[in-house]
């Protein structure tokens, strides 16, 4: 609303000086009209420059009156508005799609048409540090926001009401290291190496496969990157939740919230990267978006306690726009303590995403996802989950992506899900 204000005060103030820039050339060009006026005939009237001038002159300071009045409101509004080193950017996206069930009559099985809504905002104070806020509103359906079956889209507001989704502080700290700390933070945003380049669109496919070495809910957390200039790095952070609703069950680093402990050791170049993760989680800690029920439930068969480890890798092509695409790897491996006897302390994940980039047009994306969610080693089943997309850029502010995704054996059991819709994206 403020930048509006300033848009019309900044358009009142042009009105204003069109006229006077008009009268101003009439007086440079005074003489030569009574020069012209003198030569063409004697009868002709003698115009009075003097007193014209004075006329503009008065017309010209009223103006400037009024000028100097709108400058006062517009550095009012200038006083209350965003911050000079604030970018602000926008995005609305509209899912349409439905999600079918093999073995439930479930009331999502219909077409749904959702919105979301996220705001981003970049603050500097200093030039180097960032304060980042994200406002986030939307209406997804059940399945479209559902972990257990893989429906989860990355595009998932979270009610229609606009709330703050993430807010954190990044500052440097010498050259080459940065801390992050935040009371809505995720473990990945402070790691030091981008685990993947592919970009999906369901989030089980994030991170090079959101399972429990990259999972993490977003809370209380800071942490700590080095980037050196050849392109090593290494990075730890700390994210901590509330572990119920009661009053000794909140609060940082007890025994009784629930902690993730993250730390990562990574190398990238131009073309490709390379990195490994450990991840500690304590007092049940469990977010994992690819994963089964009975991987899911196998942090809670114990103490509650588990250690995910994680290695991930990227290579991309020199040049879009040929058969070879990028590739994004992923394997994760948990080990449960305090699990009952006679049960597997493990699980497993691996990922594959293949994308290519302006295959058919140009700034186009073409992306497949192939994945075995996290699996109990107990499990006698072979679960698996896939993506296949075609996001078509319309112009720098619209993309159309078709999609198709699904997977078999989801939710701990034998079941099989198939998903089609269709996202449209609008930045501003």
């Amino acid at each position: 609303m403020k930048l509006f204000q300033q848009m019309l005060v900044a358009g009142a103030s042009l009105s204003l000086i069109a006229p006077i820039a008009a009268q101003a050339s009439d007086v440079v060009n005074l003489e030569e009209m009574n020069s012209y006026s003198r030569s063409t005939t004697k009868k002709s009237s003698r115009l009075d420059s003097k007193t014209f001038i004075n006329e503009v002159s008065e017309d010209i300071a009223i103006l400037k009156s009024r000028v100097d009045g709108l400058e006062v409101k517009q550095n009012e509004f200038e006083a209350g508005g965003f911050s000079d080193t604030t970018v602000m950017d926008q995005k609305v996206v509209f899912d349409i799609g439905v999600m079918d069930f093999s073995e439930t009559d479930d009331t999502n099985e219909t077409t749904q048409f959702a919105y979301s809504y996220r705001m981003n905002l970049n603050t500097s104070f200093t030039g180097d540090d960032n304060m980042y806020i994200r406002i986030l509103s939307g209406n997804h359906a059940k399945w479209m926001k559902d972990s257990n079956d893989g429906g989860y889209l990355t595009s998932v507001g979270k009610g229609n009401n606009l709330q703050v989704d993430k807010i954190w502080y990044s500052f440097p700290v010498g050259e080459s290291n940065t801390v992050w700390v935040g009371p809505k933070i995720e473990n990945y945003y402070m790691h030091g190496t981008a685990p993947s380049i592919y970009k999906p669109v369901t989030k089980q496919f994030t991170l090079g496969g959101n399972g429990n070495a990259y999972g993490a809910s977003t809370d209380t957390g800071a942490g700590w990157a080095y980037k050196a200039d050849n392109g090593f790095a290494v990075s730890s952070n700390v994210g901590t939740k509330s572990k119920g609703t009661k009053s000794y069950d909140t609060g940082l680093l007890t025994d009784h919230s629930k902690t993730s402990w993250a730390t990562q050791i990574g190398y990238t170049q131009p073309q490709y990267a390379v990195s490994a993760i450990v991840n500690l989680k304590y007092n049940k800690w469990s977010d994992g978006y690819l994963h089964t029920a009975a991987a899911d439930d196998a942090v809670t068969g114990g103490d509650g306690n588990h250690t995910a480890y994680g290695l991930r890798g990227w290579w991309r092509p020199q040049e879009t726009g040929t058969a070879t695409p990028s590739v994004s790897l992923g394997y994760d491996t948990t080990q449960y303590s305090g699990v009952p006897s006679g049960t597997s302390d493990s699980s497993d994940m691996w990922f594959v995403g293949l994308q290519w980039q302006d295959m058919i047009n140009a700034d186009d994306k073409i992306g497949f996802a192939l994945a075995q969610p996290t699996m109990h080693d107990d499990e006698t089943n072979s679960p698996l989950a896939y993506e296949l997309y075609y996001s078509y850029k319309a112009n720098d502010s619209v993309t159309v992506t078709p999609t198709i995704f699904g997977g078999t054996d989801r939710d701990g059991g034998t079941e099989d899900v198939f998903g089609a819709l269709v996202q449209t994206t609008f930045k501003f």
